[in-house]
């Protein structure tokens, strides 16, 4: 089996492909096994292969989290059976095949495609929890999304559209006309750009906004142009560094800073899940919400490109690998 197999820690540019890998196979009751035909791209695959995130599997392992495929196993009495298309999360969806629980899988939507599922399951709710679960966005709002041409960015955007927020999106001047295009901003910033806090702040009337989604860490810059009241939702330091707050400006502007880690409601808060992914999939079903995917067509051969790609910000959007084509499902 053709996988990205983690021997020895190293970045993802030192690594080759595997040819040979071992074929997974199910050893518990809950288990199944999926064909993965696209598995999606995000920057901790770059951390767990150098053996630097707080998630380590034993080595060696196959790197990537997220997937799109069909059932090839269930066991005896399952909800799925053998050619399903489903979408979802299990260490090693780098390779043709993977073994994942089945409570870590979701049908996927008939109107959405391998490449589209391959980056649900960690980018969407996380989006979608964190403006409905954490911040409680409204309708009418004001919501200022940084980096707003990745993954869960623009589909921060696209959510707080379809929640009736008006949104602006923030990204760099390459990336603007995707989250227009693509994610539906009401306005866009270019947040390279000295004092931009500014131009948020003529767009709001001097008023400010409500709400801030930050997946990068740049919270403190985003303050400068936070309305009275805000909420700043910390999603992440893809910056690379974690941020330190001001937080005399925290409490001069009554501001409430939320964090969100939609990785650890499996253990903490299990019973919202499955309310968020409800109001997800009616969304994703609905066309409301449409997954966006990097235009790039990477392979397992050029996994380590890709990467690469997204380690330097060249993407936008889900960057996903494709592992095999659509058209082999017929061979199931």
């Amino acid at each position: 089996m053709k996988a990205f197999v983690i021997s020895e820690y190293a970045h993802p540019s030192k690594i080759q492909l595997t040819h040979d890998a071992p074929e997974p196979a199910p050893r518990e009751p809950d288990e199944l096994l999926v064909e993965v035909y696209s598995a999606g791209l995000n920057f901790f695959d770059i951390l767990q292969a150098q053996g630097k995130y707080q998630t380590q599997p034993p080595r060696p392992f196959v790197l990537g989290a997220e997937f799109a495929g069909t059932v090839v196993s269930a066991p005896s009495g399952s909800a799925y059976k053998r050619g399903d298309r489903v979408f979802g999360s299990a260490q090693g969806t780098f390779g043709e095949r993977v073994v994942t629980k089945e409570a870590a899988v979701l049908p996927l939507p008939d109107n959405l495609t391998f490449d589209q599922g391959a980056g649900l399951f960690v980018t969407y709710p996380t989006s979608y929890e964190a403006l409905v679960g954490r911040a409680e966005l409204k309708a009418g709002e004001w919501l200022l999304v940084l980096a707003a041409a990745g993954g869960v960015g623009i589909a921060a955007v696209q959510i707080g559209k379809a929640l009736g927020a008006r949104v602006i999106a923030c990204a760099s001047p390459g990336k603007l006309d995707v989250v227009r295009k693509f994610g539906g901003a009401d306005f866009v910033v270019d947040y390279t750009k000295e004092g931009w806090q500014k131009e948020v702040l003529k767009i709001t009337d001097g008023r400010g906004v409500e709400v801030v989604y930050d997946p990068v860490g740049r919270i403190k810059d985003a303050l400068k142009c936070t309305a009275w009241g805000g909420r700043a939702l910390v999603v992440g330091f893809a910056g690379g560094e974690i941020e330190k707050l001001p937080l005399n400006l925290v409490l001069l502007k009554h501001v409430s800073i939320i964090g969100i880690f939609w990785g650890s409601y499996a253990v903490k808060n299990r019973k919202r899940m499955p309310v968020v992914w409800k109001e997800l999939l009616e969304l994703l079903g609905s066309g409301r919400l449409k997954p966006v995917i990097y235009d790039a067509n990477y392979t397992l051969e050029t996994l380590s490109q890709g990467l690469q790609d997204l380690e330097s910000r060249k993407t936008w959007g889900k960057a996903i690998v494709r592992v095999r084509e659509p058209a082999a499902r017929s061979k199931l």
